[in-house]
C-alpha cells in the first residue's frame, strides 16, 4: 500500500475541559489518544500540527451571530438568564454551560477547518482531527453534546475548492446537524449509518432523502440493536462504493464516532475495533483525499484505542503495530488485558431478523441508482486571502482593524438593534432553518417538514443520555413561557422579548415615551431606576428632566 501524506491536528489544551461531574462526554479521551499515539511512535510518521483556534467570525459562516455571541459570553452562572430559562441555545441537560465552553468549541472547529485547508492546499492526502466530528450542533442551537458543528464549517471550507464532498457518518447516532445543513444542495452527499427507533435524535429514516436540488443526496441507513462486524461490512461496503461511483466526490469526510463500538455506554451496536476501523481502511483504498474526525464515544478507553488503531490505518501500518499496549501515562486504565482491542460481546444482532438488513441495503442502493451522474459545478479561482486582508481591513491574526469612528458606528448600530422590537424565541424568523418538528413523542418517525407547530404547542426534544422526549417551554402569543400545564412564566404580555420590561410606550404625537404616571425623567435617570412606570420626554434638541 503506497504511503499517504497524513496531517494530524492536536491542541494540548483540549483534554483540560470538562462537561461536568457525571457527564458522559469526556474531552480527556483526546489527550489519552494522543498519549497512545506518542507511545506507539506514530507522531514521527505524520505531520503533527496545532491549528489556530476558530474565531467567532469564522463560526458564523454557518451558525447565527446571536448564537455565537451567546456561546462567547455564557458561563455556568449566567446560563439560566442567557438561555431565557432554558428555552434557547442550550436546551436540556445534555449541553451544560461548562467553564471554557467557547474555547473548547474554538479548538474543535479550528482543527477541522485547518484539516480542510491542509487538504485543499495539497499538503496532505489525509487529515485527522479527533477533537472534531460534533455532528449534532444546529445553526442556532446546541444538541447532543455538540455546540459548534465543526463538520459543516470544514465542509464549507472544502467547497471553496472542490465541487463535491461526500460525508460519511458511522456514529451510532444519526448525523442530523450535518444532514440538515446540506439538505437542499447536491454538492454535498451525506451518508449516515446509525441506530434508529426510539433513539436520539429520532431522525434518519430512509424517507428523508433531501429536498429541492438536494433530493436524493441525503442517504440514511437506519439500523437496529446488536449490529456486528459482518452485518456492518455487508451494508457499508456496497453503499459507500455505490455512493462514490455515482457522486464521484473530490474529497471525503469520515466521521468516526466510536459510540458504535461494542460496550459503549450510550451505544447499542456490537462492532469491534477492527470492524470500526475497516470503514477507514475501505475509504483509504479508494485513493481519494479524506478527513478523519472524531465524534461520539463514551467508554473512554475503547474510544482512545479505536482512534489510535484508525490512525494506524490512515498511515497504512495497522498490521505492523503491536496490539500489546506500550507503557504510557494512562497504562493502568487499560487493564486487565492491556491490549489495543475492543472485543464483541454476546449481544444479539436484531438486524438479521425478518430480512431487515437486506431491505435497508436494497432501499439505499435503489436511491443511489436513481441519481443522475455527478452534478457539475462551475468553480472559480479561490483567493488565498480574504477580502478584508486584501483591502487592509483585517490584521494578521484575522481580527478587524477598527479606528475610533468604527467603534462609534458599531456602538450606535448595537444601540439601534437593542431598541428594535425583538421577536419572541418562537417566531418564524427564529425557526426558519429548523426543518425538523416532531408531532408526537410516541413516534420518532413522525416529522413535519412542511409546516410549523402552532405557537401554543411545545417543541419536542430528545435527550441523548436517556433517549426520552421532553418539552421545551415556548413563548405564547401573550408573551408567556407556556409549560404545557396551564403554568406560565414571565410577564411580557406584548408577545415580544424586551431587554427592559418597563411598560413604556412611544407617543408619536407628543414625541415622548409615556406610561401611567405623572413623573417625567430623563433616559439616564430612568435607566438608573430600572425603568418602571415612569415617563421620559425626549425633545428634539436633547433630553432634559421635567417635573410632572
Amino acid at each position: 500500500m503506497p504511503r499517504r501524506r497524513v496531517s494530524y491536528y492536536y491542541d494540548p489544551d483540549v483534554g483540560s475541559y470538562s462537561y461536568g461531574l457525571g457527564h458522559p462526554m469526556k474531552p480527556l479521551r483526546m489527550r489519552i489518544t494522543h498519549e497512545l499515539l506518542t507511545a506507539y511512535d506514530m507522531l514521527d510518521k505524520m505531520d503533527v500540527l496545532r491549528a489556530e483556534r476558530s474565531t467567532p467570525e469564522t463560526m458564523t459562516s454557518f451558525h447565527t451571530d446571536e448564537y455565537i455571541h451567546f456561546l462567547a459570553r455564557v458561563t455556568p452562572d449566567t446560563a439560566e438568564e442567557l438561555t431565557y430559562n432554558g428555552t434557547r441555545f442550550l436546551v436540556g441537560d445534555d449541553n451544560p454551560a461548562f467553564e471554557g465552553v467557547f474555547e473548547f468549541c474554538s479548538i474543535s472547529a479550528g482543527g477541522t477547518i485547518a484539516a480542510a485547508k491542509r487538504i485543499t492546499s495539497g499538503a496532505a492526502d489525509i487529515s485527522i482531527n479527533w477533537a472534531g466530528g460534533l455532528h449534532h450542533a444546529k445553526k442556532r442551537e446546541a444538541s447532543g453534546f455538540c455546540y459548534i458543528n465543526d463538520i459543516v464549517l470544514g465542509i464549507l471550507e472544502l467547497l471553496r475548492t472542490y465541487p463535491r464532498v461526500l460525508y460519511i457518518d458511522i456514529d451510532c447516532h444519526h448525523g442530523d446537524g450535518v444532514e440538515e445543513a446540506f439538505y437542499t444542495t447536491d454538492r454535498v452527499m451525506t451518508c449516515s449509518f446509525h441506530k434508529f427507533g426510539e433513539y436520539f435524535p429520532g431522525t434518519g429514516t430512509q424517507e428523508d432523502r433531501g429536498r429541492g436540488k438536494g433530493m436524493g443526496y441525503a442517504i440514511n441507513v437506519p439500523l437496529k440493536d446488536g449490529l456486528n462486524d459482518d452485518s456492518f461490512r455487508s451494508i457499508y461496503e456496497p453503499v459507500v462504493a455505490r455512493a462514490v461511483e455515482v457522486f464521484q466526490p473530490s474529497v471525503i469526510v469520515l466521521q468516526c464516532g466510536a459510540d458504535s463500538l461494542a460496550g459503549d455506554k450510550l451505544g447499542c451496536f456490537n462492532v469491534t475495533m477492527q470492524g470500526h476501523a475497516h470503514c477507514v481502511h475501505f475509504v483509504r483504498d479508494m485513493n481519494i483525499p479524506f478527513i478523519l474526525l472524531g465524534g461520539g464515544g463514551y467508554t473512554v478507553k475503547n474510544t482512545s484505542r479505536t482512534w489510535v488503531y484508525e490512525t494506524a490505518c490512515a498511515l497504512g501500518i495497522e498490521n505492523d503495530i503491536d496490539l500489546n499496549l506500550p507503557w504510557n501515562e494512562f497504562f493502568d486504565w487499560f487493564g486487565p488485558r492491556y491490549r489495543l482491542e475492543v472485543a464483541e460481546n454476546n449481544m444479539e444482532d436484531t438486524n438479521l431478523k425478518d430480512g431487515s438488513l437486506d431491505r435497508v441495503r436494497e432501499a439505499a442502493l435503489q436511491q443511489l441508482s436513481e441519481l443522475q451522474a455527478s452534478p457539475s459545478v462551475g468553480l472559480h479561482d479561490v483567493p488565498r486571502e480574504s477580502v478584508g486582508q486584501h483591502l487592509g481591513l483585517t490584521t494578521d491574526d484575522g481580527t478587524l482593524s477598527r479606528d475610533g469612528l468604527d467603534d462609534k458606528l458599531a456602538q450606535h448600530a448595537r444601540h439601534v438593534y437593542l431598541l428594535q422590537e425583538s421577536r419572541g424565541p418562537d417566531s418564524d424568523e427564529s425557526e426558519d432553518i429548523e426543518s425538523h418538528r416532531y408531532d408526537s413523542a410516541d413516534s420518532t418517525a413522525s416529522r413535519s417538514r412542511q409546516g410549523r407547530l402552532p405557537r401554543s404547542r411545545q417543541k419536542k426534544r430528545m435527550s441523548i443520555m436517556s433517549n426520552e422526549w421532553y418539552d421545551v417551554p415556548q413563548m405564547n402569543h401573550f408573551g408567556y413561557y407556556d409549560r404545557g400545564n396551564g403554568e406560565t412564566v414571565g410577564n411580557n404580555k406584548s408577545g415580544r422579548l424586551r431587554f427592559f420590561d418597563s411598560k413604556l410606550q412611544w407617543d408619536v404625537d407628543a414625541r415622548r415615551i409615556v406610561a401611567n404616571s405623572d413623573i417625567h425623567l430623563s433616559v439616564k435617570n430612568l435607566m438608573k431606576k430600572g425603568g418602571s412606570k415612569e415617563v421620559v420626554e425626549l425633545e428634539e434638541e436633547g433630553m432634559e428632566e421635567e417635573e410632572g
